[in-house]
């Protein structure tokens, strides 16, 4: 089924998805959905690649004659699509669900399609541009692009190759620094600790040298002084005097 029509639940605008495709940088589009009918109705948003998209509501429920807008964002991608072609789809179902729904409370099977509710589907194709012509028409832009898309990728692929060897020579920088900061720190704890080991050597020279200084340069003590005494059993005795000889007598 088509978007367009008297006869559809809901309809969508635009009628496709265009994203401004650029690497590595994520795009996205929006979607009106308006519900065409005086009842309740819920939707829900189905792709082919679910992993490249992000869909925000990716179900919720139209209040009648009202409207409601989906977000659908492309992440961003490494390399450009051959020729700039996409093949995703996108699917929007829809059905009349009972009044004052609310989407936390959609049974499971709600689009399920062996249900007996009448549930529609609305196609969508997905479109990359370029970014700048996104401000042109959509056939200009698709008339343009292939030109330019063979230098374009040249460029990208150049400054690609660019950024990786900066980003390779500020790794290296990054790493050399550290060296250097790593063999500067040894450095100052080697010397710190040959200058501690000098300096103690040096103060335990100069202790050893000013006490034996102080040791040579003291006066010996003087003798002691002679006492009066003598002890008496060191002194000698002096010798017994000798025999007193008399003058011989007359005789009677």
């Amino acid at each position: 089924m088509t978007a367009d029509g008297n006869s559809q639940l809901i309809s969508v605008q635009p009628n496709g998805l265009k994203f401004a495709f650029e690497l590595e940088k994520p795009s996205f589009c929006d979607l009106k959905v308006v519900n065409n009918t005086d009842h309740h109705v819920a939707f829900k948003v189905k792709t082919t690649s679910p992993k490249k998209y992000f869909v925000r509501p990716n179900t919720g429920v139209v209040q009648p004659l009202d409207s409601s807008v989906i977000r659908v964002t492309l992440q961003a991608q490494r390399e450009y699509p051959p020729d700039m072609q996409c093949k995703d789809k996108f699917l929007l179902q829809s059905t009349v669900v009972p009044p004052n729904t609310d989407v936390d409370d959609l049974p499971a099977d709600t689009f399920n399609k062996e249900s007996t509710r009448e549930i529609q589907e609305c196609k969508l194709k997905v479109f990359y541009v370029n970014p700048s012509s996104r401000g042109n028409s959509e056939d200009e832009g698709f008339k343009s692009y292939p030109e330019q898309s063979a230098d374009s990728n040249s460029t990208v692929r150049h400054l690609k190759d660019e950024r990786d060897t900066a980003v390779r020579q500020t790794l290296q920088l990054q790493q050399e620094l550290d060296f250097l900061k790593r063999r500067r720190q040894r450095r100052n704890d080697s010397g710190f600790s040959l200058m501690f080991a000098f300096v103690v050597g040096l103060i335990g020279i100069l202790v050893g040298f000013l006490l034996n200084l102080s040791l040579s340069s003291s006066p010996l003590p003087p003798p002691p002084p002679s006492s009066p005494f003598v002890d008496s059993s060191t002194t000698p005795l002096p010798p017994p005097p000798p025999p007193s000889v008399g003058s011989p007598t007359d005789e009677i």
